[in-house]
């Protein structure tokens, strides 16, 4: 591609290349060995009040590698999945299932039986590490399954005497936190660790090609797909989302505030793997849903980056307190995942001093796509321009590339695309060109200067009398309204129309009425795309890092006396 054809190069930020070179890291694991050797003294994580330094990542990771060859036997290429939210023992694992030459597997904690067993049996994990909270549904599938060893852990395991003993007292019996499970011959994550102390980890040659992650996506519109994402994939992204950002990053100096889980490719990438590069300090939030609880953990930690998603962000302005945290420090919040609101970005600006610049990305992309430039001075609507070696286009249903303005399918080529879907060759031909182009599923427009403008998911389309209808732009108009906490927008059946839109509002002044809600979409929005429906909840279903489920939304009946 050209200038003319790339014109997003000449919007580019000063300092940031056109180009990354992809073969500076062999592998995940030797970058992260890398930055352990650089920034031994300095912490890499803390969570609930203790911390590890890189020296210490460093040496459990080792042990845990050697524990899963030498003790496990476990061979280059096997699985082992993970199954806990954001403690202490997450990133030594990750880091010791690279560094032995096996693949991950995030697993999300909340899986139900059925999920679950559908990803042990696709993927074909020989292992599994879970956090007792979760055990019991590992009890229940395992043994039908290939996993044939299950290392468990308490939330406390990590955070020293007599600290871990309390915690895990408390979560286990006086919380109530642990459903009883029975799984023979566990193995703790602790004497895991233990065991291998005793032996060395055997050399490994661990290439570009060979898989880091197998990372599960799809789960909400039918049978979750493992994206086969490889080394040479997982390094590309962090080294163009840290192209992008090192010009505003201090070596060794940067905070960052990990509250989306481990498991979801944006914080695997964005907060574990770049901030690694740059020796940062991570703050592991457990649970980012117990809002006090979070704007405490963070209050006096100076923290220089936070990211997040929309709802994310929205909880923590509406909660109490939150307006006196210590943001002196903060010069990066990169919000993705879903569409950020406008209404939500500007009061961030507000409380923060800090701008909320929106990145996009997906798990079959490590996920970053593009981002915003850092010094914006505030939201611009758009997702930004894309990052270094990354190409995308607009393209129509028959493929053909579409001129700037226009909308359509937005497709992305770079280093950092998927390998395919593990076991999937159909559903990978769907969406992966022979020559590498991914369709992505978003419809979306270029402007003349580059900048990429997400309309919205091409499955969430609205179709209303052959119109378009993208409940992105109806949501965030209705999202400015005070009274209103959150808002979605799914199409129903229609007869005159085919669809029509329905509002689903979680009101944050109890005064406010469906009447009040169709006159602002009157003056903001054109016929076609005003609400038929206004349906108020107390809280709208969400996945456990906030994505609105709009398909529960559309398939579920209202509750009783709330539709309006």
């Amino acid at each position: 591609m050209t200038i003319d054809e790339r014109p997003w190069l000449a919007s580019y930020p000063k300092g940031v290349p056109a180009q990354i070179d992809p073969s500076q890291y062999r592998s995940v694991a030797a970058l992260l060995e890398e930055s352990c050797d650089r920034f031994r003294h300095r912490p890499a994580f803390t969570n609930m009040g203790k911390s590890i330094t890189y020296d210490e990542l460093d040496r459990l990771s080792a042990q845990f590698a050697a524990f899963l060859r030498n003790d496990l036997k476990l061979a280059k290429g096997d699985r082992v999945a993970l199954m806990m939210p954001n403690v202490l023992q997450y990133p030594i694992a990750i880091m010791g299932v690279l560094r032995a030459g096996l693949t991950v597997v995030n697993t999300n904690p909340m899986y139900t039986a059925r999920e679950l067993k559908h990803q042990l049996d696709d993927s074909g994990a020989s292992a599994i590490v879970v956090l007792d909270n979760f055990a019991r549904t590992v009890a229940e599938v395992a043994p039908g399954t290939a996993c044939k060893h299950v290392i468990t852990t308490g939330i406390g395991d990590l955070l020293g005497f007599p600290k871990s003993l309390i915690t895990n007292l408390v979560v286990r019996h006086v919380k109530k936190m642990v459903p009883a499970y029975s799984i023979p011959h566990e193995i703790r994550f602790n004497d895991a660790l233990k065991r291998g102390a005793r032996s060395s980890l055997p050399r490994t040659d661990i290439g570009p090609d060979d898989l880091a992650f197998l990372q599960y996506t799809g789960g909400t519109t039918g049978v979750a797909k493992g994206a086969m994402l490889t080394h040479r994939n997982m390094v590309s992204n962090m080294l163009q989302a840290f192209a992008w950002i090192s010009p505003n990053m201090r070596e060794g100096e940067e905070v960052v505030v990990t509250a989306l889980p481990l498991y979801h490719i944006f914080a695997l990438t964005a907060n574990f793997l770049v901030f690694a590069r740059v020796g940062g300090y991570n703050h592991l939030i457990t649970n980012p849903r117990d809002m006090p609880a979070f704007v405490s953990a963070i209050r006096s930690a100076r923290f220089t980056a936070l990211t997040g998603v929309n709802t994310l962000f929205a909880g923590l302005l509406n909660t109490p307190g939150f307006d006196q945290v210590d943001f002196s420090q903060l010069h990066l919040t990169l919000g993705g995942g879903m569409a950020v609101q406008r209404a939500v970005a500007e009061r961030w600006k507000k409380v923060t001093g800090s701008t909320l610049a929106e990145a996009y990305g997906l798990t079959e992309t490590c996920p970053a796509v593009c981002i915003n430039p850092l010094d914006i001075p505030e939201y611009n609507g758009s997702i930004g321009l894309p990052i270094p070696s990354t190409d995308v286009s607009i393209r129509d249903d028959d493929g053909k590339v579409m001129p700037a303005g226009q909308t359509g399918e937005l497709c992305v080529s770079g280093p950092q695309v998927m390998k395919g879907y593990w076991k999937r060759p159909e559903e990978t031909a769907k969406v992966l060109s022979d020559d590498g182009w991914l369709r992505t599923g978003d419809i979306a427009r270029i402007d003349e200067k580059g900048f990429v403008y997400i309309v919205d998911r091409k499955k969430d389309m609205i179709l209303v009398s052959g119109f378009n209808v993208y409940p992105n732009e109806v949501e965030d108009v209705v999202a400015q309204m005070p009274g209103v906490l959150e808002v979605a927008a799914v199409g129903i059946p229609d007869e005159k129309s085919g669809e029509a839109v329905k509002l689903v509002v979680v009101r944050k002044d109890p005064a406010l009425t469906a009447e009040m809600i169709r006159e602002h979409c009157k003056a903001n929005l054109t016929g076609y795309k005003l609400p038929k429906a206004i349906e108020f909840r107390e809280s709208l279903p969400k996945t456990n890092v906030g994505k609105i489920l709009r398909r529960e939304l559309r398939d579920s009946p209202a509750p009783a006396a709330t539709s309006a």
